[in-house]
């Protein structure tokens, strides 16, 4: 039973988990949509959110604390150059996970994550 467990293991040790949640998240900044699993993208979420939350704070400590995620200087840079313009008024919900088809070889349910972004009006 998984009582009081917050998170999932994804059938991958505590290493392997850690780097591909860093590879998606930075994959994720990079292209600002991309198709994963269901399961991977419930723990991508929060986890980008973070990342948008400390982007949108700008100070030098934020910028530290994400670079030391990211694996990308390039993606960090960008995400920190548009987070408060494009968030500024956003509260959190950064991060969108459509369900899309299920995976032909295993039958995984797939899902496409993307960044919300604002408003056309705006």
């Amino acid at each position: 039973m998984r009582h009081r467990r917050l998170s999932r293991r994804l059938s991958r040790t505590t290493a392997h988990r850690k780097a591909m949640m860093r590879n998606l998240v930075t994959s994720l900044f990079e292209h600002e949509r991309i198709e994963t699993t269901l399961a991977k993208a419930k723990e991508l979420r929060p986890v980008a959110e973070k990342m948008i939350t400390l982007a949108k704070r700008g100070d030098l400590h934020a910028r530290r604390q994400a670079e030391a995620y990211i694996r990308s200087h390039k993606v960090c840079s960008k995400l920190f150059a548009d987070a408060k313009d494009r968030y500024q008024d956003r509260t959190g919900g950064y991060v969108r996970i459509i369900p899309t088809r299920r995976r032909r070889g295993d039958a995984a349910p797939m899902a496409v994550v993307e960044i919300v972004s604002p408003p056309a009006g705006d």
